[in-house]
């Protein structure tokens, strides 16, 4: 009799591209099952996720990666934040910093001795307050500091790399460790007729490849979280209305190898801009309600600030998730669980955080229910929560240039981000819920990028020393911001300094 709570022997990965290398580095490191990708040469992959936040350098230092080399493997640079253009109007610009606003003096936060300060009369930017935008607008970079004193140990960073090359790069590393990749072409499923779980994938030659874990990273197909299981899907676009996005690289130019994202509002959606040391990716995000594919073709070609490097690319997406992101014995990673516009670059870290629940509820072959139900609730939580910072850029806007600003602005949104929003506006007050990818920092940036400016302050303000105190503090941090900034080496000069650039 076979004991079904025995651990698991082989794992299949339906589908490779960065969310099936990703996910088979990270388990070719933490589990000694055998594990088997299929991926076929002739599926395209989406592309689009070359921009991240900063939970990749804890993915990369779990699995052994050198900065430098991982830098030089994917033609990546470094990515202090993401410059917003046009979303609270026309012609306003914000930075969503990564860190911090400075370091508070005092228990009140530092973004309400901004808004004093304000009121007093001060005319010193919120982003200038963040160490990340005052490197990232003078093109500076160098790694943070470890001194807390230091006005320095205050921002964070992530990268933008070329996601192609790092899907190779780590199938390199997941092979040294003995996963088998097949190069094949799916075509069915065989479900067990007494579990329901998937038995086997079908390859078009006519091979049959068995395993007791399944991992779809099909992307928007969902071979087998969709097609073989039919687990449902949970439409987003009523809030996140934009469904297709056309890209295309090109060469660099404009402001150059900018520290930084840039996404810019335009009248059906927003462009994206990730500068990479070989190219700049660009993008245009939109909705089809709106506009046609010609017209947003059009509108990103007239706006790259280099030549085209190839065609450009139409992709087509519903913002949204599955009603399970693990059924069964499948569990769904990367495009196959959702999708989530890259407008913060989330793409590339949801494939990490399925990764790391995955590890911590590993399952044994009885594929216990308890488990795959606490998976299920944590990731629909994280997914709604981005979801709800991602609407917030939609719904703060005060644009009425176009239909698709004007529904925005007017529509109905989860209680969830009403609440946070209204407190915000109340007194300038965060409100965390459990799970929020986006710390205070993020919230604050876009609250007040997009002009929902609080009605009032802090009350623990009125006790403190008074507006003069809150305006020095500001003036002073936002000096010392620029004095460190200053210093720093410029990035491409960073880059190389750390051997980081790529020569070839």
């Amino acid at each position: 009799m076979t004991d079904t709570r025995s651990p698991i022997r082989s794992i299949l990965i339906v589908g490779g591209g960065t969310a099936g290398w990703m996910t088979a580095a990270a388990l070719a490191q933490a589990v000694p099952a055998g594990i088997t990708l299929i991926e076929s040469d002739d599926i395209g992959t989406v592309g689009v996720g070359e921009a991240t936040i900063p939970p990749i350098k804890l993915f990369n230092d779990t699995l052994g990666i050198d900065e430098a080399e991982f830098l030089r493997e994917t033609k990546g640079t470094f990515k202090l934040g993401i410059e917003f253009v046009d979303w609270a109007r026309v012609g306003h610009r914000y930075f969503h910093p990564f860190g911090t606003f400075g370091k508070p003096f005092d228990l009140v936060a530092v973004h309400q001795h901004w808004l004093a300060a304000r009121a007093a009369g001060s005319r010193v930017p919120l982003d200038d307050l963040s160490m990340a935008w005052g490197a990232a607008s003078r093109g500076r970079f160098a790694a943070p500091m470890a001194d807390p004193r230091s006005v320095a140990s205050t921002f964070d960073y992530a990268y933008h790399f070329d996601a192609g090359l790092y899907a190779r790069y780590l199938r390199r590393r997941a092979e040294a460790r003995n996963v088998t990749r097949i190069e094949g072409k799916v075509v069915d499923a065989t479900l067990d007729g007494e579990s329901g779980h998937v038995a086997a994938v079908t390859l078009a030659d006519g091979r049959r490849i068995e395993a007791d874990l399944f991992v779809d990273c099909s992307g928007f197909r969902g071979l087998l979280i969709e097609e073989a299981l039919g687990t449902g899907y949970e439409d987003w676009t009523h809030w996140l209305p934009c469904d297709r996005a056309v890209a295309v690289p090109s060469a660099t130019g404009g402001d150059g190898m900018t520290p930084y994202t840039r996404s810019t509002a335009r009248a059906a959606g927003w462009q994206w801009r990730i500068p990479l040391q070989h190219r700049t990716g660009n993008g245009y995000v939109y909705c089809s309600r709106h506009l046609s594919d010609d017209a947003a073709t059009a509108t990103l070609m007239a706006n790259l600030d280099g030549a085209p490097l190839a065609d450009p690319r139409l992709l087509r997406f519903t913002t949204g998730r599955r009603k399970r992101f693990w059924n069964r014995n499948v569990v769904a990673i990367g495009l196959a669980s959702g999708f989530m516009e890259p407008l913060e670059s989330t793409s590339i870290h949801l494939i990490q955080a399925g990764i790391a629940k995955l590890l911590a509820f590993f399952p044994t072959r009885a594929f216990e229910p308890r488990g795959i139900a606490e998976y299920n609730r944590v990731a629909i939580t994280e997914y709604e929560r981005i979801r709800d910072f991602l609407i917030l850029h939609y719904k703060l806007t005060e644009r009425d240039d176009a239909p698709l600003w004007r529904a925005c602005r007017d529509m109905a949104i989860p209680d969830t981000l009403q609440l946070k929003i209204d407190h915000f506006r109340d007194a300038g007050r965060l409100v965390a819920r459990d799970m929020d990818l986006f710390g205070p920092a993020s919230w604050t940036a876009v609250h007040i990028g997009q002009l929902n400016l609080p009605d009032a302050t802090d009350p623990l303000l009125h006790y403190g020393p008074g507006l003069a105190a809150s305006s020095a503090f500001v003036d002073r941090l936002a000096g010392a911001i620029r004095n460190m900034a200053e210093s720093m080496p410029g990035h491409a000069d960073y880059l190389a300094r750390i051997g980081a650039r790529h020569s070839g």
